[in-house]
């Protein structure tokens, strides 16, 4: 299964950056050893438009483009649920079972994700009720791929 993190907005050289390459280098050998064939990061510039919900329609047209047909999609939300990563970890672990070719994870811009993102989505995830940026929410989000892939391969990273 490939993991692709479809995100609005660009890494800027800084900590957040550094610290997203670390975890972008750490999951592929781990990850192959429980289904995960690739890591992939596709971002794009925040929509200028003046309104909010078209600047939604416009990151959800750009988030969604890189997504194929009947592939599940896992967006990033403040009003998501919230889960322990042991409870994530098998949550990959499933889709990965499933011979899910690709996985999804989208962070949406300042504005969110448009209502249709939410609905359309297989599951909706918050790293709680903060609002987070998303150059934090990336490293955020790499960081838990990483502690799922060494919850289900017995690394000793994950101490519960």
């Amino acid at each position: 299964m490939k993991v692709v993190i479809a995100a609005i907005g660009h890494l800027k050289s800084g900590p957040e950056k550094e610290m997203a390459a670390a975890y972008e280098q750490r999951i592929p050998s781990l990850g192959r050893k429980v289904g995960i064939s690739g890591l992939s990061i596709s971002d794009w510039t925040e929509a200028r438009a003046s309104d909010v919900k078209l600047r939604m329609a416009e990151e959800a047209k750009l988030l969604w483009s890189v997504v194929p047909e009947a592939c599940p999609v896992f967006a990033l939300d403040e009003r998501g649920e919230v889960m322990p990563s042991s409870s994530f970890a098998k949550l990959l672990e499933k889709q990965a079972a499933a011979g899910t070719k690709q996985l999804t994870f989208m962070i949406g811009g300042p504005d969110g994700h448009s209502p249709e993102t939410r609905i359309k989505a297989m599951k909706t995830l918050s790293f709680g009720p903060m609002t987070w940026p998303h150059r934090m929410v990336r490293v955020m989000l790499l960081e838990q791929i990483y502690r799922a892939v060494t919850i289900l391969v017995n690394h000793p990273y994950h101490r519960a």
